[in-house]
């Protein structure tokens, strides 16, 4: 028997650790009609891809609709998309809405798009699963976003948080799953080139120069150059909570209903 390839040594790890998360956080069920959000890139691809290879099996029965947001962006390629989901056989549905326009116009020169750009997009989905009778929408996003993501709000909003693997939205109609979310982005990238993706490039938050993210994602990297494996600790780290050794006063039993329970001054 022949050993086994790069790309399928690749693709076995990507499978394993996208059952894994199915597994661990109960991501699907029989009967579920999940939206899955393809925006053309290399990472909603790949989410695409894993669902579909789990569709077929066994395991699980349930429905896949690939919706993608026509922001209309300049020079969107709109024919790539319909293209590739009809030959794959994939229910689809394209929704045009002009949210680059709105982002253009609201955002500040030289501030980052990615804020409104995700309400707006959010909004639409939302109405777009609604539309289709889905209950949950699966998010491209890997295990690298998640710890840029908790670095983020860690040094810019001052807070502790992170993507979830799997979150209610606040009107409780959806679940939001990230199936991807124990993916290395480094297994993504040369499984998307061999599986020949027709990659579609942003050109809001994805083309803006020294964006916060992008900064974190370069802190990251030399950290695990300096540090190989610092990665998967503070991976681990994200699962591996203590909230009695933090500091948050309502977690913590020291703010009831509003109000400090206990307040100390100096005297």
């Amino acid at each position: 028997m022949a050993a086994p390839t790069e790309f399928e040594k690749t693709e076995k790890r990507i499978r394993k650790a996208v059952w894994n998360a199915v597994k661990d956080y109960d991501l699907i069920q029989n009967g579920d009609k999940i939206m899955v959000c393809l925006s053309g890139g290399k990472d909603s691809y790949t989410l695409l891809d894993c669902l579909l290879q789990i569709q077929k099996t066994d395991k699980y029965n349930f429905d896949i609709v690939a919706v993608n947001l026509d922001q209309k962006q300049p020079g969107f390629p709109e024919h790539i998309l319909p293209e590739y989901l009809e030959r794959l056989g994939v229910e689809y549905l394209i929704v045009e809405e002009d949210t680059y326009s709105i982002v253009k116009e609201k955002t500040p020169e030289g501030k980052s798009t990615c804020s409104l750009c995700s309400r707006l997009r959010r909004g639409n989905l939302y109405s777009a699963a609604e539309k289709l009778g889905c209950n949950k929408l699966a998010l491209g996003h890997h295990r690298d976003d998640i710890i840029e993501t908790f670095f983020l709000n860690l040094f810019f909003a001052g807070k502790i948080e992170t993507m979830p693997m799997k979150y209610k939205t606040n009107d409780g109609r959806f679940d939001v799953i990230r199936p991807l979310g124990f993916v290395k982005e480094k297994d993504i990238i040369p499984y998307s080139v061999e599986k020949k993706y027709p990659i579609i490039p942003c050109n809001l938050c994805g083309s803006q120069p020294n964006m916060q993210r992008q900064i974190t994602k370069a802190m990251l990297a030399t950290w695990e150059e300096k540090f190989p494996g610092r990665n998967d600790i503070m991976f681990t780290a994200l699962g591996n909570i203590s909230p009695t050794h933090m500091l948050d006063k309502e977690l913590l039993g020291f703010v009831k209903e509003g109000k400090k329970i206990a307040d100390f001054e100096l005297k």
